[in-house]
């Protein structure tokens, strides 16, 4: 299957000679969420911009719906909603005239009953006559997402979708992005809150410098690079790790009664076991014991500071 975008060799160098984006290479499947993870500056915000045409590429190419994003553009603009970061909208509009007014904006002829399904789906129905000005900052982020569905998109940009949006229109909204992902719309989000991109996406893309470090899918990758840790809570304090087990990836508590093992999550039944074995040995008794898995947040750290 044709991949929704498809993004070659591209590069974005600024006048400054400022090298944004290097050789960027990324295939994005129809009607999946691909969240695309990046500290500030490492180029999310460039490429997201170089595709929906508000940003021109310095090289390479990129095709949005199977449409070339320079020779074909208006074919591919009129595939693609975006949700940007900022809130621009007019303040002085009513919150229907403004979604009417951006569906009206792609050629679509006016389908009121489109536009009060994506309205009521965003809770936005009952301001539907309120002006914009009017909205708290949260219902303001849902007008802009309700622009961008306006035109009944194919691919869907969401450039940090719930920064400022209280927990429960936080789960209205991605409960919406499942449904339109079920629907067959491919979205591509940028999140500062990586815990959405763990729930969320099937696939995971990190940016640093400009350059794709990694693309996999969400659950490969935790289990490839998420560690445990086991906590061991000791019966007596001990003063130093014992020799033997000075080779185990094992650090001491600074008051002594508390080892931690760390170890791969995909070979942790013969490095547990060992371990226990080697304490018994010892003599070492502990009271209880604790697991944890890392986060996706400490995998992405750790791959963005390597």
């Amino acid at each position: 299957m044709q991949p929704d975008i498809s993004i070659q060799n591209v590069s974005k160098i600024y006048a400054d000679g400022f090298h944004a984006l290097k050789k960027i290479n990324l295939d994005i499947k129809r009607g999946e969420i691909f969240a695309l993870l990046g500290p500030n500056g490492a180029g999310k915000t460039t490429l997201i911009s170089i595709i929906c045409g508000i940003v021109n590429l310095s090289e390479g190419r990129v095709l949005a719906a199977g449409h070339d994003i320079v020779k074909d553009y208006r074919q591919a603009r009129s595939k693609i909603g975006l949700v940007p970061q900022e809130l621009n909208t007019d303040a002085f509009e009513t919150v229907w005239d403004t979604v009417a007014f951006s569906r009206g904006l792609f050629g679509k002829a006016p389908d009121p009953a489109h536009l009060e399904k994506v309205l009521r789906d965003l809770s936005l129905w009952d301001k539907r006559n309120n002006r914009i000005m009017a909205l708290s900052g949260g219902m303001k982020r849902r007008v802009m997402i309700a622009k961008a569905l306006s035109h009944e998109p194919q691919i869907l940009f969401l450039d940090e979708p719930t920064a400022g949006v209280d927990v429960e229109l936080r789960r209205d909204m991605w409960n919406m992005v499942r449904g339109l992902r079920d629907k067959g719309v491919t979205i591509i989000l940028t999140t500062h809150y990586i815990e959405e991109a763990e729930e969320m996406a099937d696939r995971i893309g990190v940016i640093r410098e400009g350059e794709i470090i990694l693309v996999e899918e969400t659950h490969r990758l935790m289990a490839k690079l998420g560690k445990k840790e086991l906590r061991l809570h000791l019966q007596a304090p001990l003063d130093k790790i014992p020799g033997i087990l000075a080779l185990e990836p094992l650090a001491l508590s600074e008051d002594g009664y508390e080892l931690v093992y760390t170890f791969d999550a995909q070979r942790e039944q013969a490095g547990v076991a060992r371990l226990l074995r080697q304490l018994g040995d010892q003599g070492i008794d502990f009271k209880d014991l604790q697991t944890r898995e890392s986060s996706l947040e400490e995998i992405f750290v750790g791959l963005v500071n390597e």
